[in-house]
């Protein structure tokens, strides 16, 4: 589901890979493509402005700085793939006290191992996946872990159903359609009552403030089990932190504390970039689809891999980068400056009601991919697709909506794809099947669809008879 779309995974790799095995499969992908000696590896883009002749031209002027010396250089287009997660964010002018704080703290970036945190009392800010990782992995070396959360976490296991991945199971066209022909009543209870299949968040005090939000949800497999066994509590927001304590919102106090964690994401920046070309308005980052700048007079720069969605990074970047490389050969036109505008307000306010304020960069996958594969005549033909290959059809809908759909049609069209799609089933399971005990078993997502509906079905029907 994360792989680029025309270069699938080694089918013995795991599912959930350790970093070195994705570092492996780029350093691979690479040398397949031919791209290291495009690479200019240990150097610093100190600046990128746009050339004198730029209203012409469109062209910027590139300054990159290695082993102390700087260099010039004059390129056509710019895409900037720094992505959102670059600067650490410690937000210490939030909690008072913290300047007289006794104990020592740090951000989740330089935190590197637990054996520091042996024997100690760690209060962990923040219940992203870092958070929640990191404080798993001290509940078995620390004395005491607790979790300060401000507004709460869905928190999903990465074993869905049937044992295979969630993403498999719950990113598809057919989920996708629901979600948005429903009503919102209804969207969003089926939404709260898949996130507590496995367990009730409210017993465990970790249901978010507004439940229905589709914020990015936590996958930790082991944090219920952390709770339960008390090894980590949670708590809410910190009010203040004393000389060797921090008090809770709810007037509770967690004493002797020895470190605190702040688990508290990261800001995006451009130091090299005149900001007002990203943020163009409101101090805002503006941009049309989440990639162009929409007051440029020349469509040369794109920003690649900022937009957030429940989807891989990789093959999102893949098609940001497909579609942008295009726009600067022009062979996809940019709508006007008005019409991108437009279309950001209208987006946005889309967004803050799905994913609420502090979720901008959110988006809904399938429906982002497809606007981005319509640009460029990417975008799987689900119709044409039933009558020409029903078999494949049916795996493009209602099966997961993974990478090589992207490269079934049309531009980039990969011969390989159609068959990475029919196999991806087997191909996840190749390496949890290392003992051969009987036939591999796909998911039934219409009993389980049927299964959600069941309730909501009964009592439109009950209601309808009422009157």
């Amino acid at each position: 589901m994360m792989c680029f779309p025309d270069f699938p995974y080694p089918d013995d790799y795991p599912n959930y890979m350790h970093h070195s095995k994705l570092q492996e499969y780029i350093k691979t992908f690479a040398q397949k493509k031919d791209l290291l000696r495009y690479i200019q590896f240990e150097t610093l883009v100190s600046s990128i402005k746009k050339c004198t002749s730029f209203l012409v031209t469109g062209q910027w002027v590139v300054v990159t700085e290695k082993d102390g010396k700087q260099e010039s250089t004059i390129f056509d287009a710019v895409m900037i793939c720094s992505g959102h997660h670059v600067y650490p964010n410690l937000p210490t002018d939030s909690f008072p006290g913290l300047d007289r704080f006794r104990g020592n703290y740090l951000h989740s970036w330089d935190y590197k191992n637990p054996e520091a945190f042996k024997g100690k009392r760690v209060l962990v800010i923040g219940l992203g996946n870092s958070g929640s990782d990191i404080a798993v992995e001290l509940s078995r070396l620390a004395t005491q872990v607790i979790i300060s959360t401000r507004s709460g976490s869905w928190v999903m296991s990465r074993v869905w159903d049937d044992g295979y991945p969630w993403d498999m199971v719950y990113v598809t066209r057919f989920a996708s359609f629901l979600q948005n022909v429903l009503p919102s009543f209804v969207s969003d209870w089926l939404y709260v009552q898949k996130m507590n299949t496995w367990f009730k968040h409210e017993n465990y005090g970790l249901i978010p403030l507004n439940g229905s939000l589709r914020k990015e949800p936590v996958f930790n497999d082991e944090l219920p089990s952390r709770i339960l066994c008390g090894l980590v509590s949670i708590k809410p927001s910190v009010k203040e932190f004393t000389e060797t304590s921090a008090v809770f919102e709810d007037g509770t106090v967690f004493e002797a504390i020895d470190s605190v964690i702040f688990a508290t994401g990261y800001d995006y920046s451009y130091p090299f970039l005149d900001e007002t070309i990203i943020k163009s308005r409101n101090n805002e980052v503006t941009l049309f689809k989440g990639i162009f700048p929409p007051l440029m007079e020349k469509p040369t720069l794109a920003v690649i891999g900022l937009v957030q969605s429940l989807g891989a990074a990789i093959p999102t970047a893949d098609l940001q980068a497909r579609w942008a490389a295009k726009v600067f050969a022009n062979s996809c036109t940019l709508p006007t400056m008005n019409e991108m505008m437009d279309d950001i307000d209208e987006k946005m306010g889309k967004k803050l009601k799905w994913f609420g304020q502090s979720q901008t960069l959110q988006t809904d996958y399938i429906t982002y991919m497809d606007e981005l594969g319509s640009f460029i005549g990417a975008k799987p033909n689900i119709p044409w697709l039933f009558l020409t290959d029903p078999h494949l059809a049916l795996e493009v809908y209602f099966g997961p909506c993974s990478p090589y759909q992207f490269r079934l049609m049309g531009p980039g069209k990969w011969d390989g794809a159609r068959n990475a799609i029919l196999t991806q089933w087997n191909r996840t399971v190749k390496p949890t099947r290392t003992t051969v005990v009987s036939e591999a078993q796909r998911p039934h997502p219409f009993y389980n669809l049927l299964k959600m509906l069941s309730f909501p079905l009964l009592l439109l029907a009950a209601t309808l008879t009422f009157y």
